[in-house]
């Protein structure tokens, strides 16, 4: 299993719709890319992001289906169309278990 972890923080001045429309996009990709076995957004409540207000957590089946979500287009039309015009910047991390 191949968990990948984002974390987001947006320009400031950004449109709380904005983000909504990026959270339901991504939670759109469980069904479109294959070997997602969880997919999970989210706002940061605790207040100890630095910055970073929303997160992504995937679970993959394997590197490959890792490998594979980067370049898959429905994944690469978010990231383009709605994620970039408005983030600031982006952390992500991978781990395998």
């Amino acid at each position: 299993m191949v968990e990948h972890i984002v974390l987001f923080r947006w320009k400031s001045g950004t449109d709380a719709q904005a983000i909504d429309t990026v959270m339901n996009a991504l939670r759109a990709l469980r069904n479109e890319i294959p070997g997602i076995v969880s997919l999970s957004v989210g706002e940061d409540f605790s207040g100890r992001g630095q910055g970073y207000t929303h997160g992504l957590h995937i679970q993959f089946e394997s590197r490959e289906a890792l490998d594979g979500y980067g370049p898959h287009e429905a994944h690469q039309a978010v990231v383009q169309t709605l994620i970039n015009p408005i983030r600031d910047s982006v952390l992500a991390f991978d781990y395998e278990h």
